[in-house]
């Protein structure tokens, strides 16, 4: 008798946290790693120095917060955007800065984006996701899911890098169960390495286009002072 797989809420964090893990490795080309246990908490919060959310909606509903130390935000901003070729000394020094945050929120953006396709795959349900969130904070700040949910279920997961700063991934989502009727073949899995290429050369291209902006425009300047 074929034993009845089941996929519980716990089972998804999981699959979320493994999301965290690769998009952020193969993002900074350094190593990021979830801890084994996970914590039962009762609200999920915005906290300092940097916090990111995002909702999801469809199968399940839920909400996802990443608050990253202003350590752990740098060192994660500065390998991704070294990877990408940017040279050191053109980075931001301080994690308030507005391209730390792009940066942190694009790579929510792309963990969710695996996630919500691990999720389609292994468990053949879609969810849809909003743009995420980023603000630096100075205080605990609650937030909750907005939806239909009588009682989410909230947990929080610590984060390390390869420098051993901290971060945390908290997620509250409703209690659910997931029974499988029949067997299928999972789809195969997107290459993060074919999204991460494609990532570094928009944003090379886009750098090269800014410079060739500012060139164009210095010589018409140039000109215009010589009345030619």
């Amino acid at each position: 008798m074929r034993k009845t797989k089941v996929v519980t809420s716990e089972d998804i964090l999981l699959k979320l946290c493994q999301s965290a893990t690769a998009v952020l490795t193969k993002a900074t080309d350094s190593p990021v790693h979830h801890a084994a246990m996970v914590q039962k908490i009762a609200k999920t919060s915005l906290k300092p120095d940097l916090g990111c959310f995002v909702l999801f909606d469809g199968g399940f509903s839920g909400l996802v917060v990443i608050n990253f130390s202003s350590a752990a935000a740098l060192e994660i901003y500065s390998n991704y955007m070294q990877h990408m070729g940017i040279p050191e000394e053109e980075l931001a020094s301080l994690h308030t800065a507005d391209e730390v945050g792009d940066v942190l929120g694009e790579l929510m953006n792309q963990i969710i984006g695996d996630f919500t396709g691990k999720i389609k795959r292994s468990i053949q349900t879609s969810i849809t996701q909003n743009q995420p969130k980023m603000m630096a904070v100075n205080k605990n700040i609650t937030v909750s899911v907005d939806s239909n949910i009588d009682k989410p279920q909230a947990r929080r997961v610590s984060f390390t890098t390869e420098h051993n700063n901290i971060f945390y991934l908290e997620l509250a989502m409703e209690r659910t169960e997931f029974i499988q009727l029949q067997d299928f073949e999972e789809g195969e899995e997107v290459d993060p390495d074919s999204i991460l290429e494609a990532e570094t050369v928009r944003q090379l291209e886009e750098k090269s286009n800014d410079k060739n902006d500012k060139k164009d425009s210095g010589s018409n300047d140039l000109l215009d002072e010589l009345g030619i």
